[in-house]
């Protein structure tokens, strides 16, 4: 459905999995509209489906009511159905689809019945060994109704609690099983749970508003609803919020910190510029990204600028290193939704000034230096390339705040096969022509432990060395690697 209908000018982009979030008011309030506003600062990890489950602590065990759907958070969400949504205990999820297909059926958070109460689960990442773990569960009578690999890890939990004391320690048990990348909220009856991978690849934070905690992808879900960041779930961490003990840890899964692999796209693209993931700030990395770029690919020119949003904060940086003047190239529609009717191949070009359009007083008669932080197909750097020079600038220089894309994620970020990206069996010069700029420049793979501070972090999707051995099948079918 999406490709038949949907067409975006972040087409050839990259796409997050996932955004999750977690309440729990420990003095009873109903906690449904402040999921909504985290979800919707979390929007931009996920476009295609949303939803929300809440529950009361005091009320009867099992008792959850929840509602998701397909489409944005406020079109999935209305006033009505919010304050219909009683519960001090709820968590959120919004979704683009990576494992599993785009249906009202994958939509989450998940939530179980089984012998020892209920379940709802909001899951980001990709798990690796999800379709052997499936198999397994078919065939010990499990009936699966979902496409996706978070149903998995549903399950393992349920089966873990019949044997465990506690349901954090199912938690603990089930991630000892699963492989891949996973930050979890958990609501069981009467706790709040938290858990992230070993290698860290996605984000998992926490924080506190008056009586109230919070787990979420990002700092920015913690400011929009007024909450004080607490600190980051830390990898192979799993974190239980109770009103009796506050915030317990169980660091039984964690790793050596040499073998910290955090998503180096969360600090590229995926995050908002205003969070902060384990000590980082984005905007500060991707200014650090900017300055390499000036650094290593200088050239000369008037005027920076970036490709909206993700682009700015690294534009600024590399004007702030060479000292050429950063501006505005670039008017985005902010009105333009999620979809709109796909035009045909031969009006393409129409679909890309519905979005983005060039300021060409801005431009005209300059030398640019555009910034993006990707190319992955290539497709849309050469449509805007070619509206930078209809809009008369004399050069357009594109530098990139990220090392060519040469081999697909396996984790959650949707990174095609490797045939598909237009750095395979090209050179970056080939890469230029493909593109139309006068010169290209894309940041080292040796700048990017500088950039995010030294912390561990996956560079696979560059490299081909991943922090774990890639499956070569999941539920989206073989991988070609």
């Amino acid at each position: 459905m999406r490709e038949e209908m949907v067409f975006d000018i972040e087409e050839s982009g990259l796409k997050e999995e996932c955004g999750v979030f977690g309440i729990y008011d420990f003095d009873g309030a109903d906690v449904a509209s402040t999921i909504y506003y985290g979800l919707f600062a979390l929007q931009h990890r996920g476009q295609e489906s949303c939803g929300i489950a809440v529950s009361k602590t005091t009320g009867p065990k099992g008792k959850v009511t929840s509602h998701k759907g397909m489409g944005l958070v406020n079109e999935v969400f209305t006033q009505e159905n919010l304050e219909a949504m009683h519960g001090d205990i709820g968590v959120g999820h919004v979704r683009y689809s990576t494992a599993g297909s785009s249906t009202r059926e994958n939509a989450q958070p998940l939530v179980l019945n089984y012998a020892k109460g209920t379940l709802a689960l909001a899951h980001n990442g990709n798990l690796i060994n999800a379709l052997e773990l499936r198999h397994d569960l078919e065939y010990t009578g499990a009936i699966f109704q979902t496409t996706i690999d978070s149903e998995v890890i549903a399950y393992h939990i349920a089966r873990e609690r019949l044997n465990c004391n506690t349901v954090e320690e199912a938690v603990g048990k089930a991630c000892q099983k699963i492989k891949g990348a996973y930050s979890l909220v958990i609501m069981s009856p009467r706790k709040l749970i938290g858990a992230r991978d070993p290698y860290g690849f996605k984000p998992l934070c926490i924080g506190k508003r008056d009586n109230a905690y919070v787990i979420a992808s990002e700092t920015c879900a913690l400011d929009t609803i007024g909450a004080e960041f607490v600190r980051d779930v830390l990898p192979g961490e799993t974190v239980t919020i109770t009103p009796e003990e506050g915030i317990t840890s169980d660091l039984s899964r964690a790793l050596p910190k040499e073998q910290e692999a955090r998503c180096i796209f969360e600090y590229i693209y995926f995050a908002r510029p205003d969070s902060h993931m384990d000590g980082v700030s984005i905007y500060e990395s991707r200014i650090k990204a900017g300055r390499f770029l000036a650094m290593d690919t200088s050239v000369e020119a008037d005027l920076v600028v970036g490709v909206p949003e993700s682009g700015n904060a690294a534009a600024l940086g590399y004007s702030l290193e060479s000292g050429i003047p950063y501006g505005t190239a670039f008017v985005k529609n902010g009105y333009v939704g999620r979809t709109f009717i796909k035009p045909k191949q031969s009006s393409r070009e129409s679909a890309v000034r519905i979005k983005l359009n060039v300021l060409k007083e801005a431009v005209a008669g300059k030398r640019i230096i555009m910034i993006d932080d990707s190319i992955v197909r290539g497709t849309t750097s050469d449509r805007i390339v070619k509206m930078l020079r209809d809009g008369g600038a004399t050069e357009v220089h594109v530098r990139i705040s990220s090392p060519p894309f040469l081999w697909p994620c396996y984790f959650g970020t949707d990174i095609p096969k490797k045939e598909q990206l237009i750095a395979y069996n090209r050179s970056i010069e080939e890469i230029r022509q493909v593109i139309g700029a006068d010169s290209l420049g894309y940041l080292s793979i040796e700048r990017l432990d500088e950039m995010v501070g030294k912390k561990g972090i996956c560079k696979g999707c560059f490299s081909g060395n991943y922090p774990l051995e890639p499956p070569t099948k999941d539920i989206r079918g073989d991988y070609d690697r």
